[in-house]
């Protein structure tokens, strides 16, 4: 299992440290949408803080997976983030799917793995 986690842990962490280090030090000109993606992807381009903030988030916890510190936390603060590209693929862009689904399913991984780190937030006061 700790090998399994490794792995995944490190892969996570790659994929994020990237994805976020290409959107701000190499940005290339972005493909061409269409339809639903496009005025989503516009909408995005437009309010100029979110993709600065996602991709922040996402170097953050790629180096946190990578250098295996605050995992635990890194694990809880990405999931809001793979839930949206989860959904965004599902309803804009299906052909990238299985990459989000992947992820997820590393992150679910991650804090199964780390399961015991959790179980205080679920306790109930009392």
């Amino acid at each position: 299992m700790k090998i399994a986690t490794l792995i995944v842990r490190t892969l996570m962490g790659a994929i994020f440290l990237c994805t976020s280090l290409s959107y701000f030090f190499m940005p290339s000109p972005e493909p061409v949408s269409t339809g639903d993606f496009k005025a989503f992807q516009v909408g995005l381009i437009a309010s100029t803080y979110l993709m600065p903030l996602a991709k922040s988030v996402e170097f953050l916890c790629g180096l946190s997976f990578l250098l295996g510190k605050f995992t635990t936390l890194a694990n809880i603060v990405i999931f809001p983030v793979i839930i949206n590209i989860v959904l965004i693929n599902y309803f804009l862009t299906p052909n990238n799917l299985p990459i989000g689904i992947g992820i997820l399913l590393g992150n679910i991984f991650l804090i199964y793995s780390h399961w015991e780190n959790y179980k205080g937030l679920f306790k109930m006061n009392g």
